[in-house]
């Protein structure tokens, strides 16, 4: 079954100021989407093979170029193939952002709800959860995602927030919104659906970027941190404005943090 996740009905306004336009036409954006299917890979089958071998060395060498190379030398290929990345070592974290939104559908499972929503029945230990309760185990579910490069990931997010990146970086984390409201179940098609997915992108952001001076066993004070900015989370404004300090504070903060410490970035 095939469902569209954007109305249709108001233009994208709210969040033009906050996440660019891809030039989709909304009805079209999530056509892909189905249960019975996975989604299939942007990547082409060269490209995925060498960002994915990338991956093993990104604990030990960063999101480089020579993470790149020893991926395409793992894959099989010469080490000139990483000239398919022209945006070097950006490629890398956007494959690693993409393939981990995209993989929340297969490791979340909400029991009892035939399409990830919030339908009767589903629920953790005979207990229903509501669209919140799914929405903060989604978003946990993304940030350990980045577990195993947390210690790399101050240095992409400075990556990220260099002037050619933010565009696509903030593209990217309003698709993980839009993901993350689509599998807990929210079906709203009012003008919520805007303010709630700039709100949420920005918990987000704010989360994963706690999460990288996080020294707490196990995350334990991310999560907590996650569960206080869901609950001040009030409307549109704060929103926002969150997003637009995680573009000031990456940009500025972790870039001169990175920079005194030596790292050329």
């Amino acid at each position: 079954m095939t469902k569209s996740r954007i109305p249709t009905s108001s233009p994208l306004k709210l969040l033009q100021s906050t996440v660019p336009s891809r030039n989709i036409h909304p009805s079209t954006l999530r056509a892909y989407h189905s249960y019975e299917h996975s989604p299939p890979t942007p990547f082409p089958p060269t490209q995925n093979a060498i960002l994915s071998a990338s991956l093993a060395h990104v604990p030990t060498y960063g999101f480089t170029t020579t993470a790149l190379r020893l991926g395409a030398q793992d894959a099989g290929y010469p080490a000139v193939s990483t000239n398919l990345f022209p945006r070097g070592a950006f490629d890398l974290i956007n494959y690693h952002l993409v393939t981990q939104r995209l993989g929340l559908r297969d490791r979340v499972q909400f029991p009892g709800s035939e399409e990830g929503g919030s339908g009767g029945g589903d629920g953790i230990g005979g207990r229903r959860l509501g669209v919140g309760a799914k929405v903060k185990i989604l978003i946990l579910e993304r940030l350990w995602g980045n577990k195993a490069v947390i210690h790399r990931w101050q240095e992409a997010l400075a990556l990220m927030a260099l002037p050619p990146h933010i565009r696509p970086s903030l593209t990217e984390l309003s698709l993980l919104s839009d993901e993350l409201w689509f599998l807990a179940g929210d079906t709203s098609v009012d003008t919520s659906w805007y303010t709630k997915r700039a709100s949420l992108a920005a918990v987000y952001a704010s989360a994963e970027l706690f999460m990288t001076q996080d020294s707490s066993r196990g995350f334990v004070e991310t999560e907590r941190f996650l569960e206080r900015r869901l609950g001040d989370v009030r409307g549109v404004g704060t929103g926002l404005g969150s997003v637009g300090e995680w573009v000031s504070f990456t940009g500025r903060g972790v870039v001169n943090g990175l920079r005194s410490r030596g790292v050329r970035i």
